[in-house]
């Protein structure tokens, strides 16, 4: 079909997938290197679950984890768009 390439894709085998994504995150986790991204990818997850009310406390702790530069977890491969703050 159209989307014959599509099985080779990343979001299907990494993210779509429950035991692709499993095995990914493990392997960030394990991989010294890429350890932020996975503890990231894990805490946004979280946050996409979080009640309304608790999103700008939630929020405030990941930028502070994650998108301070000198934090211990700073994912800094991130573009400054994507860690801009949400305007609004």
């Amino acid at each position: 079909g159209p989307d014959g390439g599509q099985d080779a894709s990343f979001r299907w085998q990494c993210v779509e997938q429950p035991i692709g994504k499993l095995l990914f995150r493990r392997f960030l986790e394990g991989t010294p290197e890429f350890s932020a991204a996975g503890a990231l990818w894990a805490e946004l997850e979280a946050f996409e679950r979080c009640e309304e009310a608790e999103r700008a406390a939630a929020a405030k702790k990941l930028q502070g984890r994650f998108f301070t530069a000198g934090g211990a977890e700073h994912c800094g491969f991130l573009s400054s768009a994507a860690t801009a703050a949400p305007a609004g």
